[in-house]
């Protein structure tokens, strides 16, 4: 292959990524999974507050910051906790008095993210102290319930560097957004009900609870937040003195400035003795203080939570916010755990120690491997797409997801199956959420001819989508049925689907193969959101996988009917697919067509990225190859040679752009010998990253390893906090569930693949194999791989982290 980066840089181990001030894409979110985010910025700013059950891209409360106040002797210094804003300083009316552009702050920041905790340092030579944030929520695989916790963690570390004691005080103000609905033209923002904030103390914990008593529970608008602390040193304002225009901010920073400490002025009453509810606009502030020593340090800690129970049990109409009158209400699942965010709060303080320890034995096993660091990179940066408004949890627990979100609403509901099919990491790491997928699949969604939608409506719109059934979606849903039972190792939950996981793979036999041949080469809805005609591969390796996945299953469960039928079928369909399909010339599998542009949208002669996903999956799953081997390894090195390229500055793309100027990439289509249709599908000309995830994983399995990990390397490139944000990967919508895909680097770098059912997991290291360490996980259990070759022997050992992995084998090829 052509050197795109030198071999160091490709196997270069550790990881250092680091942001400035001026790196403001990146933008780190914080949340548990299915609870709604906060983005944290690189200059230290909150942003992005996606609490209120769809995405709210951009939305800042009003005064909502954090700042710390410095005195003692010849020293009075009060600066906001975030580093100097960025250009553009452009605005109508002015930069919002509301997001506080004229106080002071430090000169400049520098942001490190090892998933979930994202630290940053607060830089400022004037300053007689330092400071660093450290952020997060806790991530701990196989538990989901304290994954989804609705609240986050802010610690600030202040040091003294004075040469005499300072009192020094940290203080974060939060805006009451119980019953937000909106921001005026001029940058009001409007509440419903009566919102109001008090001061609360609990046992150990304390803090201010913002919440809306002129709203009732069930409401849709209705909500609460928390900033909390298990600080005693604690002073607080709960309800700012907002009067006219800026007078509460006046009221604030003068009363903070003065010493460190706040008074909680009464706020003005009414006639009748109750307090003012003219004023929606509520803002309560919590500080903590303590008296430094010279070189003493302190960590400030506190909990932001947030309650927004209640969502339409809907999917969104035509891409717009669903109208509420009428609409049937549901709880978040994370109402079920908690009674409010002051609840929220209070479990994550109280258990703090046991949650931050476990997600750091996380954290600890995945950093500290030997991959390269932009493996590393790839694999936890689209966890955080579990965090955002892509995903969701109802009170009866059952998972749901967009393909991903807009700025304000979610894009392309329904737990599309062609969509997170490519994703890999809720599998692994919480099994219990995607089993939930799988029988809204199967159980919900295929009907008793088999046909199944490939968006699951049902269950929130109460009626069936309506559409054609995807061969792709549905093919890969019966792999990934068998993906979930290798994974957890759950005889009832395999037992439970494979009925209609029968069913779904006879609709597809008869429905697609219209000659009787076992070839599929009728017309087939596809990912592209176009019909496919013919014999292609992107369906007929799906089709492989999930016929050789079907003779697995049957195998296990003793169902020696389906067992011999679909043998018989798949020793037909591999051969013939792949003598159909196979261009000798070109090197890769094509779609078989009469006349290419006899249907528009088809890609026929052309070198289709995704034409081995299937093959992905087996390799996924220890199904082997799914035709001619050796056809198999040339097509993905002839997808790598005719797809990536490493500059698109010429690349004519007419639709839409993820990769531009000097960006590297894999192309979705090429036609090298020529063939291009008049009208091929439309997005052949772009370049996806949950494919060139899944491609460059494919790439390792067959034994391309520079080739692999060139392409991870471009994509993570792309995502570099300037250009765009590296936490959000994005294609039909920000945080793009199939772009998960990239756990899979993992999984063919360690050659990991749990078969729990026959109590086994294997692991054949492809890099630095004579001292390799990784992650894994299963439905039992997770821990590192650790494996050394010693005085040319072999040494290897798994630490299992958390659950139990008793009666497991670990089988070592590498």
């Amino acid at each position: 292959m052509e050197k795109i980066y030198p071999q160091d840089v490709l196997y270069g181990l550790g990881y250092n990524a680091r942001y400035t001030r001026e790196h403001d894409q990146a933008l780190f979110l914080l949340g548990g999974i299915g609870t709604g985010s906060i983005s944290l910025g690189s200059r230290g700013q909150l942003t992005d507050f996606e609490l209120f059950n769809h995405p709210s891209k951009g939305l800042r409360f009003p005064y909502t910051f954090f700042a710390v106040h410095a005195q003692g002797e010849g020293v009075n210094v009060t600066k906001v906790l975030e580093s100097r804003l960025t250009p553009p300083y452009g605005a109508a009316n002015g930069l919002p008095a509301q997001e506080l552009s004229g106080l002071p702050r430090f000169l400049e920041s520098e942001m490190q993210v090892q998933f979930p905790f994202a630290s940053i340092q607060f830089m400022d030579d004037r300053l007689p102290v330092k400071a660093e944030l450290e952020a997060f929520n806790p991530f701990i695989p196989l538990n989901a319930n304290d994954s989804g916790i609705p609240a986050a963690i802010l610690r600030y570390r202040i040091k003294n560097t004075s040469a005499a004691p300072l009192q020094i005080s940290v203080a974060g103000s939060l805006y009451n957004a119980g019953g937000f609905t909106g921001i005026e033209p001029f940058g009001n923002f409007i509440n419903t009900g009566r919102p109001f904030n008090v001061y609360q103390k609990e046992q150990e914990i304390r803090g201010i609870f913002l919440d809306n008593d002129g709203l009732p529970p069930a409401s849709i608008e209705y909500g609460n937040l928390a900033l909390m602390t298990s600080d005693e040193s604690v002073s607080y304002k709960a309800e700012w003195q907002m009067g006219q225009r800026i007078d509460g901010i006046h009221n604030f920073w003068d009363d903070f400035s003065e010493d460190g400490k706040l008074d909680n002025d009464a706020p003005k009453m009414g006639v009748d003795g109750k307090l003012d509810k003219k004023i929606l606009i509520k803002i309560g502030s919590l500080a903590i203080s303590r008296t430094l020593a010279p070189g003493e340090e302190y960590c400030y800690t506190f909990a932001l939570a947030w309650y927004f129970p209640n969502r339409i049990k809907s999917w969104p109409k035509d891409m717009n916010l669903c109208d509420e009158e009428g609409q049937e209400i549901t709880r978040n699942y994370y109402a079920t755990l908690f009674k409010s965010s002051w609840g929220a709060g209070s479990y994550l303080l109280k258990n703090l120690d046991r949650l931050e320890g476990v997600s750091r034995k996380f954290t600890d096993a995945v950093y500290g491997s030997t991959l390269p660091g932009y493996i590393i990179d790839a694999m936890t940066a689209n966890l955080t797409i579990l965090k955002s408004t892509t995903c969701f949890r109802i009170e009866n627990g059952h998972m749901f997801a967009f393909e991903g979100c807009l700025d304000n609403v979610g894009s392309c509901p329904g737990n599309c199956t062609h969509v997170w099919y490519y994703a890999q990491a809720m599998a692994y790491l919480f099994p219990e959420l995607e089993q939930s997928m799988r029988r809204t699949d199967f159980l919900t969604e295929t009907n008793d001819e088999g046909e199944m939608q490939f968006r699951a409506m049902r269950e929130l719109n109460g009626a069936s989508w309506g559409f054609l059934p995807a061969v792709d979606g549905q093919m890969g849903t019966i792999v990934r049925l068998y993906r979930d039972w290798l994974i957890s190792g759950d005889d009832a939950f395999l037992k439970e689907l494979w009925p209609k996981a029968k069913l779904a793979l006879d609709y597809g036999i008869r429905t697609w193969d219209t000659d009787g041949d076992f070839v599929l080469d009728g017309m087939k809805h596809v990912d592209y959101d176009v019909e496919f005609y013919g014999i292609d591969p992107l369906g007929n390796l799906c089709y492989l996988a999930a016929l050789k996945a079907a003779v697995k299953i049957a195998e296990y469960l003793k169902d020696e009917g389906a067992h011999n039928r679909y043998q018989t079928i798949y020793d037909t369909a591999s051969v013939q697919a792949d003598k159909f399909m196979w261009d000798s010339k070109a090197g890769y599998f094509i779609q078989v067509l009469k006349d290419v542009d006899e249907f528009k949208y088809q890609h026929g002669t052309g070198c289709l990225a995704d034409q081995l996903i299937g093959q992905f999956y087996a390799h996924l799953t220890g199904l082997g190859p799914l035709v001619d081997a050796g056809h198999i390894k040339q097509a993905a090195q002839s997808i790598f040679k005719y797809n990536f390229i490493s500059d698109f500055t010429d690349h004519p793309n007419m639709q839409r752009g993820y990769a531009v100027n000097d960006d590297k990439g894999l192309l979705m289509t090429t036609w090298p010998l020529g063939g291009r249709p008049r009208y091929p599908f439309f997005y052949s000309e772009e370049a996806w990253s949950r494919t060139e995830y899944h491609v460059a994983s494919t790439l390792i399995y067959e034994g391309f390893l520079d080739e692999g990990l060139t392409i991870a390397k471009a994509v993570r490139d792309r995502y570099d906090g300037i250009k765009r944000n590296p936490w959000n990967e994005f294609e039909c919508g920000w945080h793009y569930s199939g772009i998960m895909s990239s756990w899979g680097l993992l999984l063919a770098l360690s050659g990991y693949r749990p078969d729990l059912p026959a109590g086994k997991m294997y692991f054949a290291p492809v890099l630095n194999k004579d001292n390799f360490k990784c992650f894994w996980s299963n439905g039992k259990a997770w821990g590192t791989y650790t494996q050394k070759t010693v005085n040319g022997v072999l040494e290897y050992q798994t630490e299992t982290l958390y659950g139990d992995l008793s009666g497991i084998e670990v089988v070592s090829t590498g």
